[in-house]
């Protein structure tokens, strides 16, 4: 069996790729690397957004693992260009999921790329994979393995915030919430 941890990365500063955590958000990378000093993970593969990478820093050092920069984890872009009813347009990129506002990334074509980081740790040798990533591909990803996940359990999502996948020989795929904030 397979154990794919999801991970959404701790308190940032901002949304864009340079944001670094948040004094809190560096508590909660200590934490974090404290809640999963007992799981026997083999491998961290991470967006390499800052907030990301610093999120899974403690960890990586306390297991002396080596870290995996992945393009394809990167945060989904819903729209190039700031708009007022941003949340609006979340949601219905839940309903709708091939909506595409301006020349941001539906929310098919962010699951695909997510998607694709999964199956390839399903197919790897490592049992045990952490993948750290952001809100909304967290929320896609989630949602590909049990379609019952959208906007609402989007917006429970905390930071940091961790889900187990399950995979058993079948490939068959199933998810718990380990993180409590």
């Amino acid at each position: 069996m397979k154990s794919i941890y999801l991970i959404r990365h701790c308190s940032a500063t901002g949304q864009e790729p340079e944001a670094e955590l948040t004094e809190e958000g560096r508590h909660q990378a200590e934490k974090l690397a404290e809640f999963l000093a007992h799981e026997e993970i083999e491998r961290v593969i991470s967006s390499p957004f800052t907030r990301a990478v610093q999120s899974v820093n403690p960890l990586v050092e306390q297991k002396q693992l080596e870290l995996t920069l992945e393009m394809r984890l990167t945060e989904r872009v819903l729209s190039k260009k700031p708009l007022e009813d941003w949340l609006d347009k979340l949601e219905l990129s839940f309903q709708d999921m091939d909506q595409v506002v301006g020349n941001g990334e539906s929310s098919h074509t962010a699951q695909k790329r997510v998607v694709e980081v999964l199956d390839e740790v399903l197919e790897g040798k490592e049992e045990r994979v952490a993948i750290v990533t952001h809100g909304n591909l967290l929320s896609l990803l989630l949602n590909y393995v049990d379609s019952r996940y959208g906007f609402k359990e989007w917006r429970e999502l905390s930071n940091p915030d961790v889900y187990l996948v399950t995979a058993d020989e079948d490939r068959t795929l199933s998810t718990t919430r380990l993180w409590r904030a």
